[in-house]
Order: C-alpha cells, then structure tokens, then sequence
C-alpha cells in the first residue's frame, strides 16, 4: 500500500528555534506525522523539555543549541544534524527576534540582530539545506503578516520579513530543479513570547479581534495542518508559495 500523502514518515526534519512557540508546535507536529525531528535553538535546556514530548511519538528527536545568526554556528548544527540521521528532508525556518522601536531611533546594532537571525540565518540554512538534499526535500520558512503590511516600530522586523517572502520565491525558482520545494507559512496574530507585548493592550486586542474575520486570535494548533501539508508529498507540485494562517485578516484588508 502506497503511504499517505501527508505522512512524513522515515524522513528527517530540522527545525530552527524549536526551544518554544511557534517553533515547538511546528517540530511537534511534524514528529506526530512520523517525522525524526532535530530541534534547534539557543536555549538549550528548553530544547530538550521539547525532544522529551517526542519520546512517546515513537520518533527519534535531538536536541542542538545554536545560533542562526552566526554562520559557524549554522555550520556545526548541520554538520550534527548529517552525522545524526545521515540525511535530511525538511527543513523549517523558523528560528527569529522581534523588538519593536520607532524607525527613527533603530540602532546598527538592533538591526544587524533582527536582520541576521530573520533573513541571513534562513538563508544560509537553507543554503546548507540545500547541499544535503540529495534526494530532493522540501523548505519551509516562517514568514510573517509583516511579509505583506507594513506594521509601525517594527521596520528591520518587517524589512527581515519582506525579504524572507522575496528569499522564498527566488530559492522555490532556483531549486526546482533539483526536486527542493521551497514555501513559506505567515501566520497572523498569534499569542507568543515574542509577541506578548502586543497582548498586554487590552484595547490593542478588541481593535485586532475586530478585523480577524474569523474572529479569534491564532492558536498553535492552527499551524500545524499546513506545515505538514508544505512539507509532505501531498504538496508535491507547490513550491515558492507562501500560505498565511491569520484567520481571514490579509483578506480583509
């Protein structure tokens, strides 16, 4: 019997800021469609609080501390991740810092932090990605609603962002060819710790409720239907696509 199109099983999936969020939940659900999962992120100790939720998967996880925003250490983590599976089949780019400052007051330093782990980590993973991808495999990168509108205090955040949509459309293009898909994933208003800030605003929230037509903010579980889509045989002929997951808010714009 042929495997299900969704199933991720016997492949090996490496996912970057995987310590918490968006990241986690994203690992989690490819490990629940049958992937082996490498987790990545600074944050060590919470990384493997993580890789203890796939155990009863029955998948394998690893726990790697890096730091996508500096090349030697994009380089150990895959140089682990090949010696550990021996191949690698997705990827997600999820791993990203946010700080909100008026444009005005943006520092180099601010700047270089967001730009370099946002846009300059996903791209060179992916370049890494790419060199292990023997058989093909896919790339998922998590874009934001940043991609598309532009938010005030959040210009490098939105300038990283921008570019991840242009990277993920150039590589989908470039790649082909050698059977690497390359998506992205935007979702909306979800309530994380990069984004508690804009949660301690009660009136904030009414106003974004209020143009969410779906009418609730993001849960976790939300996004995990379509990244396992993106990166599973069931989205074969897709790639350089980006799908938001904001309940109806770009449409109703």
């Amino acid at each position: 019997m042929a495997p299900h199109p969704f199933s991720l099983a016997g492949k090996v999936a490496l996912v970057t800021g995987a310590s918490r969020g968006i990241g986690a939940a994203l690992a989690l659900a490819l490990a629940q469609a049958g992937a082996d999962v490498v987790l990545a992120a600074r944050d060590l100790e919470a990384l493997a609080a993580q890789q203890r939720l796939l155990a009863p998967l029955g998948v394998r996880g690893l726990a790697v501390r890096a730091d996508v925003g500096e090349l030697a250490s994009i380089e150990a983590l895959f140089e682990q991740t090949l010696d550990w599976g021996g191949r690698l089949d997705i990827l997600i780019n999820n791993a990203g810092i946010e700080q909100l400052c008026p444009a005005t007051e943006v520092a180099e330093s601010l700047w270089d932090r967001i730009v370099d782990t946002n846009l300059k980590g996903a791209f060179f993973c992916a370049q890494a990605a790419a060199r292990r991808m023997r058989q093909g495999g896919s790339i998922l990168n998590v874009c934001s609603l940043t991609s598309e509108v532009g938010v005030a205090g959040a210009a490098p955040y939105g300038a990283s962002k921008s570019g991840l949509a242009g990277l993920t459309r150039a590589l989908a293009t470039e790649w082909a060819p050698q059977g690497i898909r390359v998506n992205g994933i935007g979702p909306g208003y979800f309530r994380t710790a990069l984004t508690e800030v804009f949660y301690q605003d009660e009136p904030w929230q009414q106003r974004m409720l209020q143009q969410i037509p779906l009418g609730r903010f993001g849960a976790l579980e939300d996004l995990a239907g379509a990244a396992v889509f993106l990166c599973s045989q069931a989205a074969a002929y897709i790639t350089g696509q980006i799908l938001y997951v904001d309940g109806g808010y770009l449409a109703a714009l």
